[in-house]
């Protein structure tokens, strides 16, 4: 049994090094998908695969830190995540609000929470606010950690911002919908003044973006891997460094 563990080990290592820092992602989105399914394959509960998939966004970032990604983005609860049974949602929300505590005491990360947080439970509003200004000053990558998040709400929030921000300044709204320009939305985002992501990954072998960064993700490269998050491994993430180095992203062309 311990000549496998050492040949993976080795190949893990080995796959490391054929990456320079050249070829990276500056920021890498994840959708960290497959904690329920990863619970039924082990006949336990929802509750603990949900606590699965947080020990895994821990060692995640440690990665992240390590391979000094700069921006990460993990999509952990979607509006629609909110309409859970109650019980689950319950359980879920308590396990979010732990693990940003412990990425506090962590310290390898700076945190935004975007989404629709006014949504979100006082509770865990009170908690994510507190760690976005603890972690403010911390090295390692800034992560967005999306709750409560929808892609198609972030759209209309920004485009609300536009023409609220137009209003105050007296400007007509009529003007404002003839003005206004892709830079205008962008710079109203929940991400507003940070590169788009170059690279996506989603787990579990599903193969969309179910509304994730869906403004941001226009020249984004996509990985789809077939490990349930709580399974995905380091190996995993190299695999799709790897790939990522290998394309020629094209914007648009």
């Amino acid at each position: 049994m311990r000549l496998p563990r050492v040949m993976y080990s080795f190949y893990e290592h080995r796959l490391a090094r054929t990456l320079s820092q050249e070829e990276l992602p500056h920021h890498v989105g994840v959708l960290v998908d497959g904690n329920r399914r990863w619970a039924r394959q082990f006949g336990t509960s929802t509750e603990e695969g949900h606590r699965a998939g947080a020990r895994k966004i821990v060692e995640f970032l440690r990665w992240c830190n390590e391979l000094d990604i700069q921006v990460v983005t993990l999509y952990v609860l979607s509006t629609e995540n909110l309409n859970r049974p109650p019980e689950e949602l319950t359980a879920l929300l308590e396990i979010i609000t732990n693990l940003t505590r412990q990425l506090q005491e962590e310290g390898i990360c700076r945190m935004q929470a975007v989404g629709a947080l006014a949504t979100l439970p006082p509770e865990l509003q009170a908690q994510l606010a507190g760690s976005v200004q603890r972690t403010a000053e911390n090295p390692g990558p800034h992560l967005n950690i999306a709750v409560g998040y929808g892609g198609r709400q972030e759209i209309v929030d920004a485009v609300r911002e536009v023409f609220t921000d137009a209003a105050s300044r007296g400007e007509s709204l009529e003007a404002t919908a003839q003005a206004l320009s892709i830079e205008d939305v962008s710079a109203h985002l929940y991400t507003r003044g940070q590169p788009d992501p170059d690279l996506l990954i989603r787990t579990s072998g599903e193969q969309r973006l179910s509304g994730f960064l869906m403004w941001q993700s226009a020249y984004s490269e996509f990985y789809f891997c077939e490990a349930l998050w709580p399974d995905f491994r380091r190996v995993d993430f190299l695999r799709a460094l790897r790939d990522y180095a290998r394309r020629q992203r094209r914007f648009g062309g």
